[in-house]
């Protein structure tokens, strides 16, 4: 069995360069590659093109990106809790796609299968549809949605072994799984890191024949993005 074990992640993002389009897992601040994304920061790579569900906060994941302006585009979901973010978009010094969730979602899923492009109702007659090819099937119009082209994948697993097998816990199993299989390198952190085998077959999620690098993350924090408590009452 090949062991696609690297030592850290500067091994891991060997051959990333500027201008990129890279994928980033995550929902939220859970299961994002907090490893992969300090790594980018120490880099200094520019001029990137990243595609994620959210941008980070200001000072944690992506938002390290953004504050030292090595993101040219965003394309994203949800983008609420960055200020810099915020910034950036209305002075026009960050090109920003806002894509539905839904169809995020589907068009990573579609660049893993190998499907090219797919119709959605999502967005049809809205700002998302503008300069895209609609179509009509069975009375109801449908938005032309394309799958991505990243040169990069990176994510965040719970567990992986040696082989590159893979296991998501709770909300990190949103975009991660999907994006491991569409990246044309896939490189995986995780927290815990065994042996080919030790896993149990029935539980892995994502298959290694998807993930080209794999290694053992540290220094994992586990942030809240939205901090909500029930009032006294």
């Amino acid at each position: 069995m090949i062991n696609k074990v690297v030592k850290n992640a500067q091994d891991a993002l060997q051959g990333v360069e500027n201008g990129m389009t890279f994928m980033l897992g995550g929902f939220g601040l859970c299961g994002i590659p907090e490893n992969c994304i300090s790594e980018l920061v120490r880099l200094d790579i520019n001029n990137l093109t990243c595609i994620s569900n959210n941008a980070g906060v200001d000072e944690f994941g992506l938002g390290l990106l953004l504050k030292k302006r090595q993101i040219k585009k965003m394309v994203s979901s949800y983008v609420g809790e960055n200020e810099e973010f915020e910034r950036q978009m209305l002075s026009g010094e960050l090109e920003v796609e806002l894509i539905p969730q839904g169809t995020l979602a589907e068009r990573c899923r579609a660049t893993g299968a190998g499907i090219p492009a797919f119709y959605t109702p999502a967005g049809y007659g809205t700002e998302v549809a503008e300069g895209k090819e609609t179509r009509e099937f069975n009375g109801k119009m449908y938005v032309l949605e394309q799958a991505f082209n990243s040169q990069f994948a990176f994510v965040k697993a719970w567990k992986g072994d040696t082989a590159g097998n893979l296991i998501f816990k709770g909300t990190a199993r949103n975009f991660n799984p999907m994006m491991a299989m569409a990246g044309k390198i896939t490189v995986a952190e995780v927290e815990e890191l065994v042996e080919a085998g030790e896993l149990d077959p029935n539980q892995i999620h994502i298959p290694g024949i998807f993930v080209q690098r794999i290694f053992q993350g540290t220094g994992y924090e586990k942030r809240i993005e939205q901090r909500t408590v029930t009032p006294k009452s």
